[in-house]
């Protein structure tokens, strides 16, 4: 297992974490539809992790609302993983229960989300929290001040950021900056070879700030394994029950098409060939995969054995196309007058 630093914090993580969204899902909701892992299958999935060298495990207080943190952090108990050989991330924002103040990124929620987060998994800290989403209601600032404050506490080491846009993420990196706060080390966003929204602006900015990039969902929520062509589809597959997230279906065919010819040649799945292709893009720390089986998750972690070539990475590319979008096009037709 390959480790990548963060930023220029340091801190090394392995090039593959581990999503535990697949833990809990009791009750006939959305999360029932993504996993239904319980303690004994969380704890052989997070043996073969800890085996495998992976070091860095996300989880979020929404996630089967608590079950997930719960299972996570039980797990590591029962198998007596040592917590400085883990890197622990989660996340606050989402409503937890129907009362005005269980959600958003208010100090009250901030303090309140962490607390409840470290009671479910049974540790006195953990390494990185995201706020998981933008809160139109609390103040940029209050939200960076907050976010500082709890990171003096002890309780965070530090603090990342999933779903904002660009110019958000950029403006409360330069509120912390001039305030002496602690800032944002890394970005969690949805990347795939058939969803690649990110490189317009994400991206740039993401090296401009020494913001390490985490993509979540590198499968596309299940659609780049092979299970969907043109032909047919998986009906016990997750994205058959869960359509999320959206994705241009005809684009992803002919990925698929093209990723199984590649797969092919290197003895490979689609999935590691997709896998593959996310780790191998500019600017990717640590991909977070995730599993409903030993057997899915295993083949995951094959895929860091997997190296696409330039001719295989440009194959991909002719099939899923980033256009241009202004002002971009406008920037790079401009630029010519300074070369």
């Amino acid at each position: 297992m390959k480790y990548n630093p963060i930023g220029k914090t340091g801190l090394m993580v392995s090039e593959l974490c581990f999503g535990t969204m697949t833990f809990g899902g009791q009750e006939e909701d959305m999360w029932a539809k993504i996993g239904k892992l319980q303690q004994k299958e969380v704890n052989e999935m997070l043996g073969a992790v800890i085996e495998s060298g992976i070091n860095f495990i996300d989880t979020a207080n929404v996630y089967s609302f608590g079950q997930s943190e719960q299972l996570l952090g039980q797990g590591l108990l029962d198998l007596s993983v040592p917590r400085d050989e883990v890197v622990i991330a989660t996340k606050l924002l989402a409503k937890m229960k129907d009362k005005p103040n269980s959600a958003g990124l208010s100090r009250y929620n901030v303090f309140n989300s962490v607390e409840a987060s470290l009671k479910r998994l049974q540790m006195d800290y953990v390494d990185i929290l995201y706020v998981h989403g933008v809160d139109p209601l609390t103040s940029l600032e209050e939200i960076v001040r907050s976010l500082n404050d709890i990171v003096e506490s002890g309780k965070v080491r530090y603090i990342a950021i999933c779903n904002w846009p660009a110019w958000m993420v950029a403006k409360a990196q330069a509120i912390a900056h001039y305030r002496g706060w602690h800032n944002f080390i890394g970005l969690q966003y949805y990347y795939s070879a058939v969803s690649r929204d990110i490189e317009h602006e994400l991206v740039p900015m993401a090296e401009d700030h020494d913001l390490a990039i985490f993509p979540w969902s590198p499968l596309a929520g299940g659609f780049l394994t092979g299970k969907f062509t043109r032909e047919g589809e998986d009906a016990d597959s997750r994205r058959a029950k869960f359509d999320f997230p959206p994705i241009d279906k005809e684009k992803a065919y002919d990925l698929v098409d093209v990723m199984g010819n590649l797969a092919k040649n290197h003895d490979a799945s689609i999935a590691q060939v997709a896998l593959a292709w996310v780790r191998q893009q500019k600017g990717i720390t640590s991909t977070i995969i995730g599993a409903k089986t030993l057997e899915q998750l295993n083949l995951n972690i094959e895929s860091t054995q997997l190296l696409l070539t330039e001719v295989d990475l440009s194959k991909i590319d002719a099939v899923s196309p980033l256009p241009m979008l202004y002002p971009g096009w406008m920037v790079e037709r401009q630029g010519n007058y300074r070369k």
